[in-house]
C-alpha cells in the first residue's frame, strides 16, 4: 500500500493577493518634423479625440514641449507609444505620478 501525499494547508487567498494597478502615461514630446495638423489627425485617427481635444493636446506639445495623451496599464500605454512611433512622433511612457 502506497502512503498518501500530503499537502501543507494554503491560506491561498492572502497568499495570491493582487497587486493594485498603478496609471502610466503616453506622453507625446515636441518636434521640430511633423506638421501641426498632422497631429491633431494622428491623436484624432488613433485615439478617436474630438478636434477639440486633440487640438488642445497639440498645443501643449507645441508650446510646453509636451503633452499627456492617455493614461492606462503600462502594457496598454506601451502599446500606444509605439503606436505613436509608427505615426512618426516621438513619445515615452512614464509612471503617473501619485
Amino acid at each position: 500500500m502506497s502512503t498518501p501525499i500530503t499537502t501543507p494547508d494554503l491560506d491561498i487567498d492572502s497568499d495570491l493577493s493582487a497587486a493594485p494597478l498603478e496609471p502610466w502615461e503616453v506622453v507625446v514630446w515636441n518636434d521640430p518634423v511633423n506638421l501641426m495638423s498632422y497631429v491633431v489627425r494622428v491623436f484624432r485617427t488613433y485615439f478617436g479625440y474630438s478636434t477639440e481635444r486633440a487640438t488642445q493636446l497639440m498645443l501643449a506639445v507645441h508650446h510646453d514641449g509636451h503633452a499627456i495623451v492617455a493614461t492606462g496599464p503600462r502594457e496598454t500605454m506601451e502599446v500606444h507609444a509605439q503606436a505613436m512611433h509608427d505615426y512618426g512622433l516621438w513619445a515615452t511612457v512614464r509612471k503617473a505620478p501619485r
